[in-house]
C-alpha cells in the first residue's frame, strides 16, 4: 500500500482533514474509502472555501422551481408551463493541461447537468480566457479550446449562441474555459437527482468505464498548477456522438415516466454521482463494482469508483420498469447495467467481486470542513486604487490612429474567428446571432415569447476593486441581456480565483461575492445556480480574479427586440447614462486604453447600483414600445469603441458634435471623454421623430439623456478627433484576431 502522506497527497486532503476522517469513522480508511473522501472533500466537489461565502446570494423568487445547490442546475419559471435550466461550469485545469479534450469535456458536462433534469439542452454558451498570442503555447491553448468547444458542441446539434473572451498575460497558462447550457422543459418533465425510495435500482447508462480523469475533481481542479507535474492522465477523453445517442436515450426514457431520478456522473465519476444521489433521496447505497463495465484490464475498486469517463449517466428506477429502460437503451446502442440499489440505512456499502471495499456513512462524504477566514485588504491594493492619474499626460498620436489601434486589440476587436466555429442556428432557434448584439435571442417554439442570454466578467476591474468588479460582472451582463429588449429574471455564476488560502485571493474572493449579491439584490433577480474554480495558478502566479455572470432575460414578444447596428442614415445618436455620471480622468481606471497606452492597470472602478437599475428599467420601456432601433452598452473600450462597432455592424457612418460631448467630461481630457469606461451608459439610435419621446421616458425614469449626433452613410466623423471612412475601421476590427 502507498504510504499515508502519498495518499492524501493525490486525494488533495491535509494531515487534520485525515484526523478528521479517522475520528468521525472511528478508524482509519482503507484506500478506497480514503480516495472517496478525497473526492467529495475536494475544493471542486465540496465547496470547502467558498460555501460559506455563497449563502450571501439572493436565491429566491416567485418563479423559482428548483434553488440554486438544490440539484445540478437551477429551474425557473418562464410561464406557459415551461421552465428554463441553466447553469454554467468551468473546466479550467483540464483545458490547461489538454486543451481539446479539456474544453470538449467541460461542454459535455454541462450539457449533461441539463438534460440529467429532464430538460433538452437548447443553447450554449462560453466565457474564455487566454494569455496572449504572440506566446506559441497560449496560441496552442488557444486553438485547441476553441476547436474543442465548436466540435463537441456541433456534433451534439445544440447552437453556440454567445459568450466572449479576453486576452491577458495573467491567464498565461492558466486558461479559463466556462461552459454554459440553457435546457427547456415543461413542468412535469423535471426530474429530481435522488429517489424517494429503498430498492430503488442504479441503473449505470452509457461509455465503458476506464482510466481517464482519475483525480480529476481531487487533485487537477483542487489545487494549483504545477509544471513539473504530467497531468494528463487526470484529462477526460471527449466523445461527442456517444453523447448525442445519450441525450436521446435518457430524454426518450424519462418521457415514459418511469424514472425516479437521473444523475450525470460528472466531477468524481460514481463516487460523485451515486454518494450525492443516495444523499438527496435521505438514503444509503449498495453498489457492485463487478457489475460496472470496462474498457480497461485489471481495473481496481479505487479506479472504478473516481474514474471521470464521460458521457455516463446513472438512472434510478424500480425494478418492474428496468425492461423498458434496457429495451430503450437497446435500441440506441449503449450499454446499460444495474450496478446497485439504494438502502434505508444512511451508509455506502462499496463491493467488488462480493467483498467489501467500503463501508462509509453518507452524511461524512457529504459533510467537507468548511473555512472561512477574515481577510485583511491588501495594502498594495490601496496603492492602485490610489494611483494619480491626472499625471498622466495626453497622448500625443493622433485619435485616429489610437482608434484604430484599439480596434485592432484582441479584447475589442471582432471575435468572428472564434464563433464562426461554432454553429449557432441549428435547432432553429437563434433570432440574434454571435456578434449582432451583447446578447443572443433565442425563440421559444410554440409562443410568442423569447429568451436573451449573455455571458460577461471583467477580472481587471476585479482585480482593482472585487467588490465594485463582482456588482460590475452581474450589471454588465444583465444590461447586455437588457440592450436587446429582454428583462433580465435569474442568473448563473462561475467564480474563477487563485489559492483561496493566501489572504489576498480570499479576499478578492469574499468581496466579490459581496459585490455581486448587491447587484443581483438590487435588480431583484436571483442567482440560480452556478460554480465555483479555485486554485488558478500557476508557477505561484495567480489569475486575475474572474467572476464570470450568465444573465437570462425573458422577452415578451420576441419581435420587440433590436440589437448592436445602427441601421438608418438620418437616425439620432443618443446617449444614456446614470445623471450623476462625469467623465474626468478618473474613467480611465482599469480601461483598455490605460493599459495599451500607458501600460498601467490602476485607479478604482465604480458604479452606483440604483443608477444603474434605473437605466436599465429605462431601456427596457424604450425597446418594449418600440421608440428606438439599436441599443448598445458602453463597457470595455469606452464610449468610442460603442459608436465604432455600432457603425461597423450597420455599415454605416456617424457625425457628432463634440459641442455636446465636450460638457461631460469634467477636466476636459478627450482621452478620458472617449475611451474611459464609466458604467451604466447605453448608446441608442432612433428616428428624428421620436427623440423627444426618448427625452420624456429618460426623464420619467431619471436617466440623463443626450444627443450625440446623426447617424450617416459612410464616414466616423467626431471633429475635430476622428475622420475615418468605415471600411478602414471595419477591416481593422475584424481582421485583428482573424490574423493574429
Amino acid at each position: 500500500m502507498k504510504s499515508l502522506q502519498k495518499l492524501l497527497d493525490q486525494s488533495a486532503l491535509t494531515q487534520s482533514e485525515y484526523k478528521l476522517i479517522v475520528k468521525q469513522l472511528g478508524r482509519e480508511p482503507n484506500e478506497v474509502e480514503l480516495g472517496m473522501f478525497g473526492a467529495l472533500w475536494s475544493e471542486h466537489c465540496g465547496y470547502k472555501h467558498s460555501k460559506l461565502l455563497l449563502k450571501l446570494f439572493p436565491t429566491n423568487s416567485n418563479n423559482i422551481i428548483v434553488k440554486a445547490g438544490e440539484e445540478n442546475a437551477g429551474v425557473i419559471n418562464i410561464g406557459d408551463n415551461q421552465a428554463i435550466v441553466m447553469k454554467i461550469e468551468s473546466h479550467n485545469h483540464p483545458s490547461a493541461v489538454e486543451p481539446y479534450h479539456g474544453a470538449a469535456t467541460g461542454v459535455g458536462g454541462i450539457v449533461r447537468d441539463i438534460f440529467a433534469m429532464g430538460a433538452r439542452p437548447i443553447a450554449l454558451l462560453n466565457s474564455l480566457r487566454f494569455g496572449p498570442l504572440d506566446i506559441s503555447r497560449n496560441k496552442y491553448l488557444y486553438d485547441g479550446i476553441v476547436s474543442g468547444i465548436s466540435d463537441y458542441g456541433n456534433c451534439l446539434g445544440i447552437p453556440n449562441v454567445g459568450g466572449e473572451s479576453i486576452f491577458h498575460p495573467t491567464y498565461s497558462s492558466n486558461p479559463l474555459v466556462n461552459a454554459m447550457c440553457v435546457g427547456l422543459l415543461n413542468h412535469s418533465q423535471l426530474i429530481r437527482s435522488g429517489p424517494k425510495t429503498p430498492n430503488t435500482l442504479l441503473v449505470l447508462v452509457g461509455a465503458k468505464t476506464g482510466r481517464d480523469g482519475i483525480h480529476g475533481a481531487s487533485g487537477l481542479a483542487s489545487r494549483s498548477l504545477d509544471s513539473q507535474s504530467d497531468l494528463r492522465a487526470s484529462v477526460q477523453v471527449a466523445n461527442p456522438f456517444l453523447e448525442k445517442i445519450l441525450i436521446e436515450a435518457c430524454l426518450e426514457v424519462a418521457a415514459t415516466g418511469i424514472l425516479d431520478a437521473m444523475q450525470d456522473l460528472g466531477a468524481a465519476g460514481l463516487t460523485s454521482a451515486a454518494i450525492e444521489a443516495a444523499a438527496n433521496g435521505q438514503l444509503g447505497i449498495e453498489l457492485h463494482l463487478d457489475q460496472v463495465p470496462l474498457r480497461e484490464k485489471g481495473m481496481t475498486p479505487y479506479e472504478i469508483m473516481l474514474s471521470e469517463s464521460q458521457e455516463r449517466m446513472l438512472l434510478m428506477m424500480q425494478s418492474k420498469d428496468l425492461e423498458i429502460a434496457t429495451s430503450i437503451f437497446e435500441k440506441w446502442d449503449l450499454d446499460i447495467s444495474v450496478i446497485g440499489q439504494f438502502t434505508d440505512e444512511q451508509v455506502a456499502n462499496i463491493r467488488y467481486k462480493d467483498k467489501e471495499v467500503a463501508s462509509l456513512p453518507i452524511k461524512a462524504l457529504v459533510t467537507p470542513p468548511l473555512y472561512q477566514f477574515s481577510p485583511r485588504k491588501p495594502k498594495e491594493l490601496t496603492k492602485l486604487q490610489n494611483y494619480d492619474l491626472s499625471q498622466l499626460p495626453l497622448p500625443v498620436e493622433s485619435p485616429n490612429q489610437i482608434l484604430l489601434a484599439m480596434l485592432a486589440l484582441p479584447n475589442l476587436a471582432n471575435k468572428q474567428a472564434i464563433y464562426q466555429q461554432y454553429d449557432h442556428q441549428v435547432q432553429d432557434n437563434t433570432v440574434v446571432l454571435p456578434g449582432e448584439a451583447g446578447a443572443a435571442v433565442l425563440r421559444i417554439k410554440g409562443t410568442d415569447k423569447g429568451i436573451a442570454l449573455s455571458t460577461d466578467g471583467n477580472g481587471k476591474l476585479t482585480y482593482l476593486d472585487p467588490y465594485q468588479g463582482g456588482m460590475i460582472a452581474v450589471f454588465e451582463a444583465c444590461r447586455n441581456v437588457v440592450c436587446t429588449g429582454a428583462k433580465p429574471i435569474a442568473i448563473t455564476n462561475c467564480l474563477n480565483f487563485g489559492n483561496p488560502e493566501n489572504n489576498t485571493i480570499y479576499y478578492q474572493l469574499k468581496q466579490s461575492i459581496k459585490g455581486m449579491a448587491t447587484a443581483s439584490k438590487a435588480l431583484n433577480i436571483p442567482v440560480i445556480s452556478g460554480n465555483v474554480s479555485l486554485y488558478n495558478e500557476s508557477s505561484n502566479s495567480p489569475i486575475y480574479p474572474t467572476p464570470i455572470v450568465g444573465a437570462l432575460g425573458i422577452l415578451e414578444d420576441i419581435q420587440c427586440h433590436v440589437t448592436s447596428a445602427f441601421k438608418s442614415v438620418g437616425d439620432s445618436i443618443i446617449l444614456l447614462q446614470a445623471p450623476s455620471t462625469r467623465v474626468s480622468i478618473k474613467s480611465l481606471a482599469g480601461s483598455e486604453f490605460l493599459e495599451f497606452y500607458h501600460g498601467l492597470t490602476v485607479g478604482k472602478p465604480s458604479i452606483n447600483p440604483a443608477q444603474e437599475v434605473k437605466l436599465q428599467n429605462c431601456i427596457l420601456e424604450l425597446i418594449r414600445l418600440q421608440i428606438i432601433k439599436s441599443a448598445t452598452d458602453c463597457s470595455e473600450g469606452g464610449m468610442i469603441t460603442a459608436l465604432a462597432e455600432a457603425c461597423i455592424l450597420g455599415s454605416l457612418g456617424l457625425r457628432c458634435d463634440y459641442a455636446k460631448l465636450k460638457h461631460l467630461a469634467s477636466d476636459g481630457r478627450w482621452d478620458a471623454l472617449f475611451f474611459g469606461e464609466d458604467q451604466s451608459r447605453i448608446i441608442i439610435s432612433t428616428p428624428s421623430t421620436q427623440i423627444q419621446k426618448v427625452f420624456n421616458y429618460a426623464e420619467k425614469h431619471q436617466v440623463n439623456c443626450i444627443t450625440l449626433g446623426t447617424v450617416t452613410a459612410d464616414t466616423f466623423q467626431i471633429p475635430p478627433f476622428f475622420d475615418i471612412p468605415i471600411n478602414i475601421m471595419s477591416e481593422t476590427w475584424n481582421d485583428a484576431l482573424r490574423i493574429s
